[in-house]
């Protein structure tokens, strides 16, 4: 009986297993590429993992033509691609094989959230692989397919990216477009798109059609899933540039104090006619222009002479009980916030104000506009800058509060094929300095015990164990409740280390049972 009761209490839990991806809220998700080559999907997957970073998200992409130049060292022709080339077959296989055991080590080992598999991915029986790969280690999978047959787009996503691809040095621009175009009639061979009527109707997913155009969204499962279709739903590939500077020096840069509703000090409003001076120069055509509902920037964007769009989350980061005061003045108050701040500057929130952290989520609807639109003037504040300019430039968390936005300066960003190409232009009008450099901080000068972070507990862990969102910091013990089907590893406990077992330990727990049972 205790082998019976064993056994089936084994094959219950395998059974419960392969469910637990769509079960558990924060499983960690394999985004998978689709499409013909040329089609923009390393394009999607460089974007959406800049985006998914910048909101805290951990991502990482993998992408198979990386694996496949380090197995096969020379690029030689399409005939690598061809279905009917048995031994190239198993290269791509095995290289895919390689990529997806990285995938594992990162969501399991590395504490990443999503994993774009950035390959063609065209056949059923590939994705099938994918699919049963997820199913084992209790991920989840979100496809994005990319569908164009606009001979336009195609030729010139080839002429922008592909000419200076690493599978083509030193060929002209005419042989690499007519070998790319045979490669391209290679996958067309054996190309499966997805069935959102019948066979892939269960699949969570988006098709971008014709580089947004249209879409078609099937089951997204949850909020992330969400997140990223209606992140996909705003980018485009048109050309158009961002202008970013600050407003111009107020009253309270010159006298060290921060925050506030200052006016513009006589250099500032130097800065402005300035600004229109640079403005009428480069003759932007449809130029928007935004500020903040504050007064520096408003008189910033006044002297234009153009219309102009007020955003209140576009305001400077809220300093809190802080507000108005000095540095120096808040070391000698706030002695203890003032070292927490130096200590972890992204995540600090000021008492009664913000954070860094908080500031991204904040601004998140300025990125996803900003997307979708042409040439736009965005005058903003130092922390605001500072936050858009991470976004664009793939920074990270650390490096964000001190990224160097002077007064005075207008950055021009024109994204481009894989990233984003930055231009400085100094208008020449003197300014105070408001930069803090990067303090040398020992992680002894504060107790961990004063270490105060935002109150919620954000979407992704930064921890690199992976333990169930159930027992996350924050969750009184009175409050748990088995949300989860009865497994070991999710039983409500007071002993820290139950419950928190990870699903690693569950599942060699079962393989020695199962062992037993053999034996």
């Amino acid at each position: 009986t205790l082998f019976m009761n064993t056994y089936f209490g084994c094959l219950m839990f395998l059974c419960l297993r392969t469910a637990w991806a769509s079960y558990m809220t924060n499983s960690p998700t394999v985004i998978v590429m689709i499409g013909l080559p040329a089609r923009g999907k390393t394009y999607m997957s460089k974007k959406l993992t800049r985006y998914l970073n910048w909101i805290g998200v951990p991502t990482k992409v993998f992408n198979l033509g990386v694996y496949r130049r380090e197995a096969v060292k020379a690029y030689k022709s399409y005939d690598f691609f061809r279905h009917d080339n048995e031994e190239a077959m198993k290269i791509r296989k095995q290289c895919a094989l390689v990529a997806l055991r990285d995938v594992k080590a990162y969501l399991t080992e590395e504490g990443g959230q999503i994993a774009v598999f950035d390959a063609t991915n065209t056949t059923r029986a590939r994705r099938e692989l994918i699919l049963s790969f997820a199913k084992e280690h209790a991920y989840k999978v979100f496809f994005v397919e990319s569908l164009c047959d606009d001979p336009d787009v195609i030729a010139a996503n080839i002429m922008d990216v592909k000419v200076s691809s690493p599978d083509y040095p030193e060929r002209n621009r005419e042989s690499v477009m007519e070998d790319f175009l045979k490669r391209i009639e290679c996958y067309k061979v054996t190309y499966q798109p997805l069935d959102p009527d019948e066979h892939d109707r269960d699949l969570s997913f988006i098709q971008v059609i014709n580089v947004g155009r249209s879409f078609l969204v099937n089951k997204v499962q949850d909020y992330i899933q969400s997140k990223i279709v209606y992140y996909l739903m705003n980018i485009h590939v048109h050309s158009h540039s961002i202008y970013l500077c600050r407003h111009g020096e107020s009253n309270h840069n010159v006298e060290g104090r921060i925050g506030g509703d200052a006016m513009l000090s006589d250099q500032g409003k130097k800065f402005a006619g300035a600004l229109k001076d640079f403005v009428e120069e480069h003759g932007l055509p449809d130029l928007k222009v935004w500020t903040s509902q504050l007064r520096r920037t408003i008189q910033t964007a006044e002297e234009l002479g153009v219309p102009y769009e007020q955003w209140k989350i576009l305001n400077e980061i809220d300093a809190g009980v802080c507000e108005e005061m000095t540095y120096e003045r808040i070391k000698e108050t706030f002695p203890e916030e003032f070292a927490l701040r130096d200590r972890d500057k992204y995540h600090y929130r000021y008492p009664g104000g913000e954070s860094y952290q908080d500031l991204v989520q904040r601004l998140e609807p300025v990125i996803m506009e900003l997307e979708r639109q042409g040439n736009v003037l965005v005058i903003c504040h130092q922390a605001v800058m500072r936050c858009l300019l991470a976004y664009f430039l793939d920074k990270s968390a650390e490096d964000l509060p001190y990224l160097k936005c002077p007064l005075h300066m207008v950055l021009k960003l024109t994204p481009v094929a894989y990233g984003c190409k930055v231009e400085m232009f100094d208008l020449k009008v003197e300014a105070v300095n408001t930069h803090q450099d990067r303090p040398l901080v020992s992680n002894d000068m504060v107790p961990v015990t004063f270490l105060r972070r935002n109150s919620f507990t954000p979407l992704s862990s930064h921890d690199q164990v992976k333990r169930p969102r159930l027992y996350s910091a924050g969750n009184p013990p009175q409050s748990r409740r088995p949300l989860a089907p009865f497994l070991p590893s999710m039983q409500s406990s007071e002993d820290p280390e139950v419950a928190e077992m990870t699903q690693n330990q569950v599942n060699e727990s079962c393989g020695t049972w199962f062992s037993f049972l053999i034996t």
